[in-house]
């Protein structure tokens, strides 16, 4: 299994070197990244932000382990796997990676804290502490008195905190949130933020993907994707 060292915060948990991603439509190749280099670490609030057709969201699916680079190398912990095989990196993404959608993408008849607990089916956990477990992290996303309301019983913020709650459940390194606050209203918006703030104070890696730049800025490390490339990074 992938091995992470505990001695700095400042370490590289995942880095993308030299990737190139490219894909064929109708005879024709185009690359959706060129040759793109990122280093994501420990204890980060980076955003990567882009138009539409950037390449932002094949980069989320690189770094996310859904997909594999044509080119390059995708390192997780110094380790380079952009050649392992789907079973294996569906291991990997389990336990390393948390993903929040702006779909939500919880199952409707089902109640918050089972929601919660899916990642934990294909986990080592002892079942004896599912439970427990789950109930701390709907406390965490302030959420402890709708453990048993299912997403219909919920506000579109109320079930984007679920779904942090269950990308948080098996302790993560990185947390990787695609347009969270897309299906939002902007007060909902703007309190899924501050609990990113806040996760992210309390040590929790965050990989915030959007075309919005205003969003954007709220991380402390910003990469601009324009056609396929790193156009620029700042620290905001």
């Amino acid at each position: 299994m992938i091995k992470f060292s505990k001695k700095s915060n400042n370490e590289i948990i995942l880095e993308l070197k030299n990737i190139t991603k490219t894909y064929n439509s109708g005879g024709i190749s185009f690359n959706a990244l060129d040759n793109v280099s990122v280093k994501i670490h420990q204890r980060e609030f980076v955003s990567i932000t882009g138009p539409s057709g950037s390449g932002k969201s094949t980069l989320m699916h690189i770094i996310g382990l859904l997909d594999n680079p044509t080119s390059g190398e995708v390192l997780l912990g110094g380790r380079d796997i952009s050649k392992f095989k789907e079973q294996k990196l569906a291991q990997i993404r389990n336990i390393t990676l948390g993903f929040v959608f702006q779909q939500f993408n919880l199952l409707p008849k089902t109640s918050a804290l089972e929601n919660v607990l899916l990642p934990l089916l294909y986990s080592d956990v002892p079942k004896s502490q599912h439970h427990q477990m789950g109930l701390k992290m709907l406390e965490k996303v302030g959420l402890s008195d709708k453990i048993k309301n299912t997403p219909a019983q919920l506000s579109g913020g109320e079930q984007q905190r679920v779904a942090i709650a269950r990308a948080l459940i098996n302790n993560p390194k990185i947390v990787l949130a695609d347009e969270p606050t897309g299906n939002l209203d902007s007060k909902s918006g703007t309190e899924l933020m501050e609990l990113f703030h806040k996760l992210n104070e309390e040590g929790t890696t965050i990989v915030l993907v959007t075309h919005d730049l205003d969003l954007a800025k709220e991380a402390t490390r910003m990469i601009i994707i324009k056609d396929g490339q790193v156009e620029g990074e700042t620290n905001v």
